[in-house]
């Protein structure tokens, strides 16, 4: 089909909650991906952070083809040779005193887990969350989701849910309270702006929930599997959290998510909780060979060398346009003084494609296997968009005058 006829398709027959760009991206390889008109394109975006591998990696094709010759679905009322495997992985990579896991689907999953085992563990139902956090858009993820605009239109939400200010330890001891079952944090903050968390406060809420009996819950669906640097981002600041929530890269671009847990978690009654695909063998193939791949290719090292370069080349566009310029390995954010959604329409047109983060920042979430040549080429494009946007709106002040 052309063009058109599968946007007019996808427009006429989809739900229609998504803005989308007018691309219909139909292959990739790497870091690249093509349209159905044939152009090439960098993505920044990785499928929101998810394929860390890039597209179309080797290892992560033959371990899906292969596990979908020999099984795909296994309830989890028996046992299965995928999810042990896997299961052993996760908690052998995992930060110290996790030890059992729970699989699920997505990020949102995730998150709706964890709250409920914190509130099955602690017996309280109180959870505090952080402004600009993002969490998921389910009932129990969306209570614990800043954004007003995403909250709104289903409120009432789950009850209980607290909102603090994100890297400021005084209103969190203000915060936690002996009926608060849970903070909910991200290590860096994602769609609220790509904003890393210090490290004295990451660390300092965690003590104030350890002292109070409240159970700390890390968000690293999006920093999870060398996204920042590290497998997690919590390991760059030496944090143990209760419950950790990972999702989006853990699979390479198969849909999985899981809650991984610790001791403070107790032990769960049978059938409290339950996934109809979570932990199905397709899935848990292809997280195996995506676990195997980050670290027989060190990607979360390569992220952290990537990132840095991403980081000072973007640092050194001379644009009164860019107010800010912040991120933690292969997650990086540019905060502009205009909103962005122009800017990244018009980078798609130069061959690069990149995210929002909130009205006025520009998210880049590349695969962790982009190359050098690659990340100097979306700093280059970045700076000509910048420039024209800025020469082009000079313009058009001087012609109104």
């Amino acid at each position: 089909m052309e063009k058109e006829q599968l946007i007019t398709l996808e427009n006429r027959h989809g739900s229609g909650v998504y803005p989308k760009q007018p691309l219909v991206l139909v292959r990739g390889e790497g870091a690249r991906v093509w349209d159905v008109e044939g152009r090439e394109y960098i993505d920044c975006t990785s499928g929101h952070g998810v394929a860390v591998l890039g597209h179309a990696h080797p290892a992560l094709v033959q371990a899906i083809a292969e596990q979908a010759k020999r099984l795909t679905t296994c309830p989890n009322g028996f046992y299965n040779d995928q999810r042990a495997r896997l299961l052993a992985e996760l908690m052998r990579i995992a930060p110290p005193g996790l030890n059992r896991a729970f699989l699920c689907n997505s990020g949102a999953e995730a998150v709706e887990g964890a709250l409920k085992f914190a509130r099955l563990a602690t017996g309280r139902t109180n959870v505090v969350a952080a402004m600009r956090g993002f969490h998921g858009r389910t009932f129990g993820a969306l209570s614990a989701t800043w954004r007003k605009e995403y909250r709104k239109p289903f409120e009432p939400l789950v009850p209980g849910f607290t909102f603090v200010p994100y890297n400021r330890l005084e209103p969190m001891e203000e915060a936690v309270d002996e009926q608060t079952a849970a903070v909910i944090l991200e290590v860096v903050q994602g769609e609220g702006g790509v904003v890393p968390g210090d490290p004295a406060y990451l660390q300092g809420v965690q003590s104030i929930c350890r002292e109070r009996g409240a159970l700390f819950i890390l968000d690293e669906v999006q920093t999870g599997f060398g996204r920042t640097g590290r497998m997690f981002a919590c390991q760059h600041h030496g944090l143990e959290p209760d419950l950790m929530c990972v999702a989006k890269g853990i699979a390479g671009g198969v849909p999985m998510g899981a809650v991984l847990m610790g001791d403070r978690v107790g032990d769960l009654p049978k059938k409290v909780h339950g996934s109809t695909f979570g932990g199905n063998p397709l899935a848990c193939a292809a997280a195996l060979a995506t676990i195997h791949t980050l670290e027989a290719e060190d990607l979360p090292g390569r992220a952290a060398r990537l990132g840095e370069r991403l980081l000072d080349g973007l640092r050194a566009i001379p644009s009164p346009l860019i107010r800010q310029v912040r991120g933690l390995g292969l997650m990086v954010g540019v905060e502009l003084r205009v909103r962005v959604s122009p800017l990244l329409a018009a980078l798609a047109r130069e061959g690069v494609l990149a995210l929002t983060a909130g009205p006025t920042v520009m998210r880049f979430l590349p695969p962790l296997v982009i190359t050098e040549e690659e990340i100097d080429t979306v700093v280059e494009r970045v700076e000509a968009v910048l420039k024209k946007h800025h020469r082009d709106t000079k313009d058009t002040e001087k012609s109104l005058l």
